[in-house]
């Protein structure tokens, strides 16, 4: 028992003093945005990297996550009441509300996630940040800095445009297998302000975290190929985890300002 509570309290503490560090790394990141000294070109090019390079991938998941919901929802909804014409009006509410943001998110923390880890680890176990830091350049202000502007802007682009692509296969998918007109498929009825204001505030709040939990990752990397691996895939699982704490939290706040 009291190895079981010894081995609690440790993990415990590790992740208070990671929680710590990663609030740290944010409040330098917000000072580095307004006094850094970073080229503009950096941060293009990360909006390229993250965004342009990622929009096949979001292109293909959101569509097919907007068919297969779509087509598992219309049957459910055949076998309950045979009236399908307000599945386009719920599928909205849900694709701008949650499911846009939510997947969309885990997707991004995968790929970007990942290739933040990754390049940023593998500059810290070749010794390229301490050769940045000698010639007197913070890291956070070259490397984090641009990665974090950069998914900031292109996780809500990327949302946006995987909600699109969802409501569009969606609507080809209740028009050609449950015959739902694509003019009452297309139906914002349901969608209101809260809705758009809370799938925003995720986007917001996932395109910061994803970045900073990758960066703080990468950034303790060490040990070689072995730690760079280690730092990219703990850079998965903490995204993926923020993104599953920030929906709740987020989501709650919402209901509690914008109540149904």
């Amino acid at each position: 028992m009291s190895a079981f509570a010894t081995r609690v309290g440790r993990s415990a503490i590790t992740a208070g003093l990671q929680a710590a560090d990663v609030y740290r790394l944010f409040a330098r990141t917000l000072y580095y945005v307004f006094r850094g000294r970073r080229s503009r070109g950096a941060t293009l090019e990360q909006l390229y990297l993250i965004g342009n390079k990622s929009l096949f991938f979001m292109t293909t998941v959101m569509g097919f996550l907007g068919m297969i919901t779509v087509f598992q929802a219309g049957l459910q909804l055949e076998r309950v009441v045979p009236d399908t014409s307000q599945l386009g009006a719920s599928f909205a509410e849900l694709l701008v509300r949650n499911f846009a943001p939510d997947i969309g998110a885990m997707m991004l923390a995968t790929r970007v996630g990942a290739g933040i880890a990754a390049e940023i680890g593998s500059m810290a176990v070749t010794e390229q940040l301490d050769a940045l830091r000698m010639s007197a350049a913070d890291p956070i202000d070259f490397l984090v800095v641009p990665r974090f502007l950069a998914s900031l802007v292109m996780t809500a682009v990327l949302v946006i445009w995987g909600a699109a692509v969802a409501e569009g296969v969606g609507l080809l998918t209740g028009w050609s297998v449950f015959d739902i007109r694509p003019g009452t498929f297309f139906n914002l009825m349901m969608v209101d302000v809260g809705d758009v204001v809370v799938g925003l505030a995720k986007c917001f709040a996932y395109g910061a975290a994803i970045p900073l939990l990758s960066a703080h990752m990468g950034l303790r990397a060490y040990g070689g190929s072995e730690g760079v691996g280690s730092a990219t895939t703990n850079a998965v699982v903490a995204s993926s985890f923020a993104v599953i704490v920030l929906n709740a939290i987020i989501s709650a706040a919402g209901f509690l300002v914008f109540p149904q």
